[in-house]
């Protein structure tokens, strides 16, 4: 009776051991003999059928081995603001089902059938960076080979999240990852590896890949690490894929026009600082490069800070600089041109080093600032320097008296006034030529870096 009791309690059991199991050894080979040439019996697969809610393993202990490959056939879009990486690819998955078999002589010289998949055990492969839900088209076919290998193709168009480095926007390079992972089974029970090489993979997707647009492919890579989870532990395949921007329409909408700006600023100096031009015409590129900026932020990263908004920065920086500069030296020239101040020693120091090389300076003692041996320099309102040596009296002629010592103080006064205005004004060319070989080393090494950052 316990027997009896034991057989009952386990009769479940036995019944899908025994379904699971059934046709062991040669009853797995499919009776094909009503297949025909163009057409499959049905009735042939109900077996294989019956069990799709199973795993196809006819020990339960060895994993099944799954070979995925994949081809990348359209760069859709890279967004720099929610870091996303979007692209179209057609996956495929290649297992064997031990449960399917039969012999091409007896089967009119079938080789391989097609399923349609909703009758098929499938591999729950997914990409672990995807946030889209998978939109794969219903009623797919599958391809079944006379020796159970089943090899499945499905078209995914694929959000995945990637972390975008835009530091060196508009010549950036990414390498975005596609994590091919199972959702349910772990390594005890399935196991991923590779259908196609790597340099397979590469090739293929680089000679039916759409990339006209912005963005070019580089290349792809793999890794095969596992995934621990808790207590569980997966395993998974991910892949590297690298792109590179194409720059041509950020440098003729972005990097041309500014350098222009910047260019046309630059040649401003050329203007005479006195003759009250400048200054407006320097305001007017000012508020051109700030409406500039506003009609091209749309095509700027709104997340970190790429190299071309320092750039940016830099040039509206020179700008503002270039535009106190000249209304500095307005201010100079104004005061110099009616009541010209002492020139500091150290400033005095800094003019008379940088106007005249050390060797050809001669050697003069500082008395205020007095004696430099600076040429005189023309300014509009200025008169001619009065002579500050005065002409020997001829014979017969007589020197006022009295008015001798005030007339010669009064020139020297007038001399020093002069001097200190052409002291001023020397300064101001000074500040003017730094300035402007400040605006050329600039562009130069802008124009540089561009070519580098261009040309790797």
């Amino acid at each position: 009776m316990e027997g009896i009791y034991f057989n009952r309690e386990r009769f479940p059991f036995y019944l899908v051991l025994s379904l699971l199991l059934q046709g062991r050894g040669s009853t797995f080979t499919i009776d094909c003999s009503r297949f025909e040439q163009h057409g499959v019996d049905p009735s042939a697969l109900d077996m294989v059928f019956d069990r799709k809610a199973f795993r196809p393993a006819t020990n339960l202990s060895v994993p099944t081995q799954v070979n995925i490959s994949f081809t990348l056939s359209a760069i859709r879009n890279v967004d720099e603001r929610p870091q996303l990486f979007s692209s179209f690819l057609w996956l495929e998955m290649v297992w064997d089902n031990p449960f399917i078999s039969w012999n091409p002589k007896k089967c009119k010289g079938i080789t391989n059938i097609s399923v349609a998949t909703k009758n098929l055990w499938l591999p729950d492969i997914f990409i672990v960076e995807s946030i889209d839900v998978d939109e794969t088209p219903q009623g797919l076919i599958a391809y079944v080979s006379n020796d159970g290998r089943i090899r499945y193709k499905k078209p995914m168009k694929v959000a995945s999240i990637c972390s975008l480095d835009i530091f060196y926007f508009p010549f950036d390079q990414q390498n975005c990852t596609l994590t091919f992972r199972s959702f349910i089974y772990t390594v005890d029970n399935m196991l991923l590896g590779m259908e196609k090489e790597v340099w397979e993979i590469e090739d293929t997707s680089r000679d039916i890949v759409q990339t006209h647009g912005e963005w070019e492919f580089l290349g792809i890579n793999k890794a095969t690490p596992k995934m621990l989870v808790g207590d569980n532990l997966y395993d998974e395949i991910m892949f590297y894929v690298a792109m590179r921007r194409r720059p041509t329409l950020y440098i003729i909408n972005l990097l041309v026009p500014s350098s222009f700006l910047v260019a046309i600023d630059a040649v401003s100096f050329y203007l005479p600082a006195e003759s009250g031009n400048r200054a407006p015409f320097k305001i007017t590129l000012l508020l051109g490069y700030n409406v500039f900026l506003l009609l091209m932020n749309d095509l700027l990263p709104t997340s970190g800070a790429p190299l071309i908004t320092v750039y940016f920065a830099l040039c509206l920086s020179l700008m503002v600089l270039s535009l106190l500069e000249t209304v500095f030296i307005a201010y100079l020239l104004h005061l110099a041109t009616n009541q010209p101040p002492p020139m500091p020693r150290w400033l005095h120091s800094l003019l008379l080093h940088c106007t005249c090389p050390r060797k050809y300076c001669p050697t003069v003692s500082h008395k205020g600032n007095e004696g430099l041996g600076l040429p005189p320099a023309q300014l509009p309102g200025v008169k001619e320097p009065v002579e500050l040596v005065e002409k020997s009296p001829g014979p017969g002629e007589a020197e006022p008296a009295g008015g001798s010592g005030w007339t010669r103080a009064q020139r020297e006064q007038e001399a020093q006034k002069r001097h200190r205005v052409e002291l001023w004004v020397q300064f101001s060319h000074m500040m003017d030529t730094l300035l402007f070989r400040l605006y050329l080393l600039f562009m130069a090494f802008s124009i540089l870096t561009v070519i580098g950052l261009w040309n790797t």
